[in-house]
């Protein structure tokens, strides 16, 4: 049995959103998430779950640090998407655009941690994304409010990179009790023209 792999893209998404959210305590991160994981990739998921759950005594930063990751996340994974895929994507229908992008935000979440799944439904102008396998609602006691922004940002972000306007937010989470995670996204803004 093979342990799950942490992809370099959530490591590096999550220091870089660190640097940019809480500048002052990097250096304490950094015990972690160091230059030389970072650069081999060889950050485990031990190191990353302690990041996370040192993030979540940060008070507010929690919130803007994983969203801020996911938003990364999803910037370099496109950019490391072939142009010619990306091309032909943004030339779909604006409806058969948004499955295709939600189709590129689950690889997004697999790349992350191989231990992660979306999958996605789409009816009329909402999608919903179910998540297994969240590595940030790991917890001990039952959460005040949603740990898994990371996601949400990541597959909001993808949406709005393919020019779809979308607005995602957790909907249920496993660390406030609920049985999963899922992320509601309203698709199209208010009206749609395509």
């Amino acid at each position: 049995m093979t342990e799950a792999q942490i992809g370099r893209v959530i490591v590096a998404s999550m220091h870089q959103a660190i640097s940019d959210v809480l500048p002052q305590r990097l250096e304490f991160y950094e015990n972690w998430l160091n230059s030389h994981g970072l650069r081999e990739g060889t950050i485990g998921l031990a190191p990353l779950l302690a990041v996370i759950s040192f993030l979540r005594t940060e008070g507010r930063a929690y919130p803007l640090v994983v969203a801020r990751a996911g938003e990364y996340a999803a910037d370099w994974s496109l950019s490391s998407m072939s142009p010619f895929r990306r091309r032909m994507i943004l030339k779909l229908p604006l409806w058969l655009r948004a499955r295709a992008a939600l189709a590129v935000s689950r690889g997004v979440v697999a790349d992350s941690y191989s231990g992660s799944k979306a999958m996605t439904r789409v009816r009329r102008q909402v999608a919903t994304v179910d998540l297994r396998g969240s590595l940030f609602c790991t917890v001990r006691e039952t959460a005040a409010s949603p740990l898994c922004g990371y996601y949400a940002a990541v597959i909001e972000r993808v949406l709005k990179l393919f020019q779809v306007p979308a607005e995602a937010a957790v909907s249920k989470c496993r660390a406030t009790g609920a049985p999963g995670c899922e992320i509601a996204i309203e698709l199209y803004g208010k009206k749609t023209k395509d």
